[in-house]
């Protein structure tokens, strides 16, 4: 009774899919452009923050000139990774030129 084809259908076995190069640079530059977000906007905040306690007797726009300015650098720096071609982490800022 096991050579005798069942009405069910063949399924074959499924390769686990692989993203393509262009998605997984992209994906990598999302990553470290919202990761840049988050670090020099806390960096420029607290910074505000400690210029607010020291030398502006509390106010609040020190804290959020601070927090506009870490997160300006970010945007520029994700501007810049985003309009560039496509690079590989790892490479320290340089440009790859091909041959």
């Amino acid at each position: 009774m096991a050579d005798t084809p069942s009405n069910e259908p063949r399924l074959a076995p499924v390769a686990p899919s692989s993203r393509p190069v262009s998605e997984a640079l992209l994906n990598d530059k999302w990553d470290r452009a919202v990761s840049s977000a988050v670090i020099r906007g806390s960096l420029g905040l607290s910074f505000g923050v400690v210029f607010s306690v020291l030398l502006f007797k509390r106010r609040k726009w020190p804290a959020l000139v601070g927090l506009g300015f870490g997160l300006g650098r970010a945007y520029e720096e994700a501007d810049v990774a985003f309009k560039n071609g496509p690079t590989r982490s790892g490479t320290n800022g340089m440009r790859l030129v091909r041959s």
